[in-house]
Parts: structure tokens; C-alpha cells; sequence
């Protein structure tokens, strides 16, 4: 996203990308892989852009601060890393880590809770080992766009400490606009979206061997994950409003 182009304008153009890929594989699996691939290539491409100018940040990836934030995704993103743990799951367990019912614990720990609660409780994302992701190749564009400028900070603001924690607005503005853009073309496809707390959506997916085709037929099997503080029906009328 170049200075020539505004936010709507590159919100519009992307989502009617997004679009274009919907129509062209609707109820065909790979649809997932494709979609996030695309919101990965444009969120990388564009923050950089935007990002110009701003300090060096202190994330390099081999940190787990913010792996104990509540993270939320859309449902392509929750799919995607669900393949991921079903198509490695065996590989891990030879080495102990048994992801799947890492995943299920995860939910039944921390997949109902808010913001607030999730932090209090201080228990990491089941995909982290050894203080790296396992999943980082993959990782939604929440995780991509939390980028702090000091480590320091950030370790305490994840315990729950009051303190002022410089992040990247270019992050967070790209991740929002890609991540928006790829929810109204979901909505305008006719496919389930909204945002889903990842750990209960990906137990809910990891555990419905049919999740996805359900999702492709428009059923939603990750609905009991969706976060209570997103509002479809606003979001819908300003999704509306940015691509007329």
C-alpha cells in the first residue's frame, strides 16, 4: 500500500482479491491454504511499506510474551493451522509433544475468556515449545501484526503489569485492513466468518473430522469460538459501506 493509494481503496481492492480467489475454488479444500496464503503476501508486502520509518522492533520470533495474549482469527486461519497439527501431530508425539491434546487442555482452560481473564491467567499458546511456536510459518495475521519495540515491556505487559508498551500502528493498521478485507469477502461469499478465539476454534476443528467441508458448505463448526465482542452485524454494515 503505496502513499498513491488511500486505506479504502486498498481495503476494496484486496477484498475483491480475496473475492476473486473465493469464486475461483469455492468448495474446494484448498481454498484455506490459498486465502491465508494471500492475506500473508499482503500483509508482509505492505506493513513493510508502511512500516518505514518507525524504530528497529525487538520481535525476532524466538519470543513468547505475547503468546499468552488471547489471540483471535478468522476461519481460514484457524483451518490452516489446524492441517498443520493433523499433518504433523505424529511427528511431534514422537518427540513427546502431543499437540491435539494440547489443543483440547488449551480449551478447556482459557478458550472462554476475555481479554482481561486470558492475561491473568498466564498460560501459554499450546503450539509454543521450548519459548518458540511450532506453527510460526503459519501463524495468523494477529500474532503478525503484535510487533513491540522493546522486549522488556512487553514481557511485563504480558504478565498483567501497568506499563506503556510501544507497538508498531503499522502492524496493526495492515493486519486490520487485510484481515477485514478477507471477512467481507467470507461475508460476501457466503461463508461464515467473524473472529473466533483460536484455541477453542481449532479444538473445535481439530475434533470434527468434517469441519471444514462444513465451512465450505457454509455451516459454521467453529460458531461456539467466536468472540462475543465482535459484532457481525456492525462490522457487516461497515464491510457494506467500505466496498460500495
Amino acid at each position: 500500500m503505496n502513499e498513491d493509494i488511500s486505506p479504502s481503496a486498498f481495503f476494496k481492492a484486496t477484498s475483491h482479491a480475496f473475492s476473486e480467489t473465493i469464486n475461483s475454488c469455492r468448495t474446494r479444500p484448498e481454498l484455506v491454504a490459498l486465502l491465508c496464503a494471500q492475506a500473508f503476501d499482503a500483509f508482509t508486502k505492505n506493513v513493510a511499506i508502511q512500516a518505514e520509518g518507525e524504530p528497529a522492533l525487538a520481535c525476532q520470533g524466538e519470543c513468547e510474551a505475547c503468546c499468552r495474549l488471547r489471540v483471535v482469527a478468522s476461519a481460514p486461519e484457524i483451518f490452516l493451522l489446524a492441517r498443520f497439527v493433523s499433518v504433523n501431530a505424529a511427528a511431534f508425539a514422537e518427540r513427546g509433544v502431543m499437540l491435539e491434546k494440547r489443543v483440547a487442555d488449551a480449551d478447556r482452560a482459557v478458550g472462554g475468556l476475555s481479554e482481561e481473564q486470558r492475561i491473568s491467567v498466564q498460560r501459554a499458546c499450546p503450539l509454543i515449545e521450548a519459548g518458540l511456536c511450532l506453527a510460526y510459518k503459519v501463524r495468523p495475521l494477529a500474532c503478525r501484526g503484535h510487533a513491540a519495540f522493546d522486549k522488556d515491556l512487553c514481557v511485563s505487559a504480558a504478565r498483567g503489569e501497568t506499563v506503556e508498551t510501544p507497538v508498531s500502528a503499522a502492524h496493526l493498521f495492515v493486519r486490520s485492513l487485510v484481515q477485514n478485507a478477507l471477512m467481507a469477502a467470507l461475508r460476501r461469499a457466503g461463508l461464515p466468518w467473524g473472529l473466533y478465539e483460536v484455541s477453542r476454534a481449532l479444538n473445535c476443528a481439530l475434533s470434527a473430522p468434517n469441519a471444514l467441508e462444513q465451512w465450505l458448505s457454509g455451516q459454521d463448526p467453529l460458531a461456539s469460538a467466536r468472540i462475543p465482542d465482535f459484532d457481525l452485524t456492525e462490522a457487516g454494515a461497515i464491510f457494506d459501506a467500505a466496498v460500495s
